[in-house]
């Protein structure tokens, strides 16, 4: 069953027909199948919502837009936890990595922030592209749950829209706990917020902890923009996945 190809679909495309629950499929995604995979008429996938859902699937022998579904199939591929990451856009494309990478490490929304440091302002293009990257990653990575990508927003917006008991703002210079001390207590939501290139500001940090984040460290080196979320997101799936 893992072998199976996996194909994100909306709720939408579900419908029932004569009582047999059937998937139609777009334009593009007849494509992917039939021109990329190479899948063949009858030939079975798994199509996935996004959402958690999960159904084994059979290509129609007659209608290359319709596939039948076979049955709901209890897959379980997510974290225990729900995992926000906050992070200041880093420079160029680096953040399409981030999204991947810590796509397939099992983080839930990942909230782009616009920082005092950030260097860039991105386009409507740009967050439908770090989207299509989080659902093709949770294909690849056999999740059941595509990571929702928001509009990017304002360091100031962001601290209030997103606090938890669980809130932890990442500072490369202090001395501040590791954040590991912190993942083992229990919790069903984090949120954990990574500076871009040169860190928060002062201001920055100063402002989230008067909104209840808690300053932590991610060790003793001074890790790049990219490779601070990937860290992070290791640390709590090795913590939980294990649990």
């Amino acid at each position: 069953m893992s072998q199976l190809q996996r194909l994100t679909i909306t709720s939408s495309q579900l419908q029932e027909n004569n009582h047999q629950l059937e998937i139609i499929l777009t334009t593009q995604q007849q494509h992917y199948l039939f021109r990329v995979l190479r899948l063949a008429n009858n030939d079975k996938f798994i199509a996935m919502d996004g959402q958690g859902k999960c159904w084994l699937t059979q290509l129609n022998g007659i209608y290359q837009d319709k596939c039948q579904v076979l049955e709901l199939l209890d897959v379980k591929t997510e974290l225990p936890i729900s995992v926000t990451l906050m992070l200041a856009l880093p420079k160029g494309n680096a953040f399409d990595d981030v999204v991947r990478y810590c796509t397939e490490l099992g983080v839930t929304c990942i909230a782009p922030i616009l920082s005092d440091r950030t260097l860039l302002n991105p386009s409507s293009q740009k967050l439908q592209r770090w989207q299509r990257i989080a659902s093709e990653a949770a294909e690849q990575s056999e999740r059941t749950i595509v990571p929702t990508i928001l509009e990017p927003v304002t360091f100031n917006t962001a601290i209030y829209e997103f606090v938890t008991n669980h809130s932890y703002i990442c500072e490369a210079r202090g001395d501040y706990s590791h954040l590991k001390k912190f993942i083992a207590s229990n919790s069903d939501n984090i949120i954990i917020a990574i500076g871009p290139e040169g860190g928060w500001s002062e201001k920055e940090v100063n402002m989230a902890i008067d909104q209840g984040f808690k300053p932590v460290s991610l060790g003793s080196r001074i890790l790049r923009a990219v490779t601070a979320p990937i860290f992070a997101m290791s640390l709590l799936a090795a913590h939980y996945d294990s649990h």
